[in-house]
């Protein structure tokens, strides 16, 4: 399923094939022989999804600790665990995959995704039903003490911000237009900022003010680049605005994650019909994705990370020093002349 990923193989077909291509280049890993494709098929079907799962947290725990994936771009003074939480959607063909019914006449599923701006890679991924909303997504997300989400207004939950209040977990979201509130502060805006106002708010809504009694933050920015306003709502009330405001601008990190995830590897079509094995390819991209980040990480030649992936393919089974070709891929291997050889002519 990584050659899948890698490879981009479109089929149980072409990964066999292409496997028994470079069968021999597979000997080191104990591979005696291409694997058939009722075998793959069957593997897909009955091997739990979980194995792959748990594959994906050890490696990307063992990556973590030894400090080879990464630090986080934007420079921010604190120190919380900060993290972006969105789900994209799968789109499938209901007539392929009956279990996955989303519309009328489409099927999908959607992958919940909590990304660690410390790596760029998920800490928390759960795959449900395209049908599933996203604030049920979130509910199933518990994040530590002291981290701080950052999400979209679409996962405006004030039962769920008011319990990360009272367990010390700070969040960072926009503001609903029809939310109901009053002004118990007025903080002032720092000079030379985006930032129109600093407010401390009570909900005062029915249903919201039962649900949250906490005060929260409302912080009021101006993005220049769209030309309108942002409202923010958090519970941290010790940053500056300006950080708050940061905070969610840094929330696009996921969009970018979702962007490479898709472009780069194989999640938009299936080698598998079952939900095992779309659960089984998802996390192999999953798996794939943060070899490839490690790798990204390790090399020291400024390209992009779409650039890795596609120069990495063509390169998948050829005979290199893997970290040496990191530091220096254009450099042209030298090739030996071959030796010298006494050809004979036979003239009688």
């Amino acid at each position: 399923m990584l050659f899948c990923q890698l490879a981009h193989a479109d089929s149980l077909r072409e990964i066999t094939n292409g496997l028994q291509c470079c069968l021999g280049k597979l000997r080191h890993l104990g591979v005696q022989r291409s694997p058939k494709r009722s075998t793959l098929a069957y593997a897909n079907a009955h091997r739990p999804w979980e194995l792959y799962q748990d594959l994906f947290f050890a490696l990307y725990s063992r990556f973590q600790a030894r400090g080879e994936l990464g630090v986080r771009k934007a420079k921010f003074r604190f120190k919380n665990k900060l993290i972006s939480f969105d789900s994209t959607t799968i789109s499938l063909c209901l007539a392929l995959f009956p279990w996955a019914k989303f519309r009328k006449a489409k099927g999908g599923v959607k992958v919940h995704v909590g990304l660690d701006h410390d790596t760029y890679l998920p800490i928390f991924a759960h795959i449900t039903e395209a049908k599933l909303h996203d604030i049920k997504g979130l509910r199933l997300f518990s994040p530590n003490p002291d981290s701080i989400v950052v999400m979209d207004r679409g996962y405006v939950d004030y039962t769920l911000f008011n319990r990360w209040s009272d367990q010390g977990v700070f969040f960072v979201t926009r503001l609903k237009d029809n939310a109901e509130y009053e002004v118990v502060a007025t903080q002032p805006v720092p000079e030379h900022f985006p930032i129109l106002s600093d407010q401390t708010i009570r909900l005062t809504g029915a249903k919201a003010a039962k649900a949250c009694p906490t005060l929260l933050r409302r912080v009021v920015v101006w993005d220049e680049k769209n030309q309108r306003q942002l409202t923010l709502l958090t519970n941290h009330h010790d940053f500056e605005a300006s950080t708050i405001s940061d905070i969610y601008k840094d929330r696009w990190e996921i969009e970018l994650f979702f962007k490479a995830l898709k472009q780069t590897l194989k999640i938009k079509t299936f080698v598998g019909e079952s939900e095992n094995a779309l659960r089984i390819q998802i996390w192999t991209a999953l798996i794939a994705i943060l070899i490839l980040k490690w790798l990204h990480h390790l090399s020291k030649v400024t390209w992009s990370f779409s650039n890795l992936a596609s120069m990495l393919r063509l390169n998948l089974f050829t005979y290199r020093d893997l970290f040496a070709w990191l530091q220096d891929p254009w450099r042209i291997e030298p090739i030996p002349p071959p030796p010298p050889v006494q050809l004979t002519l036979d003239l009688r």
